[in-house]
């Protein structure tokens, strides 16, 4: 007996200092993920638009022979209806994720109520996906049981693929997204501010814009882990594609 108890405060002592070193591994080691990444599709979307939607309907009037003056007033304008559409949809968007969570969640939770062990079988199913036996995932399924929230939770990301959406994501989108078209908006109608001439200005446009496609491009790239100076290309082509597509539509309207 008294072996065994040996033995046995020797295993304890044992899972303590493993304990402890996996505390003390974790405490070392620093992740650096990229975490923020529905904030930057935002700044993204928002400041994409923002450069190429009303750099279009400034060379358009521009080739109109209009004032700058009047360029600008009707940029500014666009400017301000995009960034509360934008906005809006953002909202929106986020809204409706939330809400389909909170559905697919109450759904859930019912069925974790009424058919309790369907549900711990599909929990092996799923640890059964990333390789693990009978016998080993047993002790988890056990586990989940006992704990009803980290069961629903377990289920809600690894069955049904959801994460639980931040309840403040919906106003942070439609602010985030707002903002950026705003300040994307504003860079191609900078030179209408400074340039009386409008076709005049639009020249000094095109070269500002291009240049911001380049600059957003590349610090996009540094932020989502792409190459920079690859982002920076392929944002300005597509930025470019995307307000000559724009300006010719406004140049054949003009026509018609």
């Amino acid at each position: 007996m008294a072996m065994a108890m040996g033995m046995g405060m020797g295993m304890a002592a044992t899972e303590t200092e493993e304990e402890k070193r996996e505390l003390l591994l974790l405490g070392q080691h620093k992740e650096k993920h990229f975490t923020a990444g529905e904030v930057v599709r935002d700044v993204i979307m928002g400041v994409s638009d923002g450069l190429t939607v009303p750099f279009a309907l400034a060379a358009g009037l521009s080739g109109a022979d209009a004032p700058s003056a009047l360029v600008l007033a009707a940029g500014a304008a666009e400017v301000a209806a995009g960034a509360i559409s934008m906005g809006l949809g953002g909202y929106l968007a986020a809204k409706s994720e939330a809400d389909h969570y909170m559905r697919e969640m109450k759904r859930e939770q019912e069925e974790i109520i009424n058919v309790p062990d369907t549900e711990a079988a599909e929990i092996g199913e799923i640890l059964s996906e990333y390789g693990l036996e009978p016998h080993e995932y047993r002790p988890v399924v056990n586990a989940l049981r006992k704990n009803p929230q980290a069961w629903l939770e377990f289920m809600m990301k690894f069955e049904l693929g959801l994460e639980k959406p931040d309840p403040r994501r919906a106003l942070q989108s439609a602010l985030t997204i707002a903002l950026a078209y705003v300040i994307g908006g504003l860079v191609p109608l900078l030179p209408y501010m400074f340039v009386p001439t409008a076709r005049e200005a639009m020249f000094t446009s095109v070269g500002v814009t291009l240049a911001a496609l380049l600059f957003f491009g590349y610090v996009k790239g540094c932020f989502t882990g792409n190459r920079p100076v690859l982002s920076a290309l392929q944002t300005a082509f597509i930025g470019t594609l995307a307000s000559a597509a724009a300006y010719a539509i406004a140049k054949a309207v003009q026509a018609g």
